[in-house]
């Protein structure tokens, strides 16, 4: 058997709930810690930078919004690949997966919005403004809580799984409006700044910890997605008990 095909068994591996579960009691507290020590890290750095020449101090609210930002679409990115491996792999994992990271990014998208509404008031002179940039997040998050609504709505769990699936991949269509609406469109956000042609245009003073920061809410994700992955294998097979138990019951009498 050569490296690939080694790999590619592993991978399948994982769809096995209990290998699953003996992993992630192994990578958690590791994540966790690397975690900290990011965030530890991050938030030394982010302090310890003089205020912006033009944005005073307000602009240490960058470190927060922007990854949080960052994380509202990756997350979503997730849910997609997560809602392609429910509907052409029937990965039993898939579904976990995207029903975990749904609260996440709901969460993150939320602290996205809050954080740029506060870093809004002082520079734009509004907490709010109906642009592109932040139409689109606000929909973003609109979609979050509706799946999270529909996901708990239905009580067929393979039903409720495809419902969501094909949900998620026909509202994929809004990450690329959520990420070149600053440029398609006239807007007040900010354009690109950190990923763009010909490099960052952020000073290394505030780009050092914007960086961080990006790293430790990137892991701070995956260790929360692990533990509300782990958490939603154990509900589902309590539920399974329950309703198995329901099911001698109800022949028993």
């Amino acid at each position: 058997m050569n490296d690939t095909s080694l790999a590619i068994r592993k991978f399948s591996d994982l769809a096995n709930p209990t290998l699953f579960l003996a992993l992630a009691a192994r990578v958690i507290p590791w994540l966790a810690g690397i975690t900290a020590l990011c965030f530890a890290a991050g938030l030394y750095l982010s302090f310890s930078t003089e205020g912006d020449y033009q944005q005073g101090e307000t602009v240490r609210i960058m470190y927060i919004h922007v990854p949080a930002a960052w994380l509202s679409m990756m997350c979503y990115t997730i849910m997609s690949v997560s809602a392609i491996g429910t509907l052409v792999w029937r990965h039993p994992l898939a579904d976990v997966s995207a029903k975990a990271a749904a609260p996440l990014g709901a969460a993150f998208t939320l602290l996205a919005l809050v954080t740029g509404s506060l870093w809004g008031k002082p520079m734009w002179g509004t907490w709010w403004v109906w642009d592109a940039r932040l139409t689109s997040v606000f929909v973003l998050f609109l979609m979050y809580l509706g799946l999270i609504a529909l996901s708990r709505a239905i009580d067929d769990p393979s039903r409720a799984a495809r419902v969501c699936a094909v949900l998620i991949l026909v509202g994929f269509v809004n990450i690329p409006i959520i990420k070149f609406s600053v440029e398609w469109w006239n807007t007040l956000h900010q354009s690109a700044s950190v990923l763009r042609i010909g490099g960052p245009a952020i000073d290394p003073e505030f780009l050092r910890p914007l960086l961080v920061m990006a790293i430790a809410f990137t892991l701070l994700f995956f260790t929360l997605h692990i533990m509300a992955m782990r958490n939603e294998i154990w509900r589902r097979r309590i539920a399974a008990q329950r309703r198995l138990a329901a099911r001698m019951a109800s022949r028993e009498e």
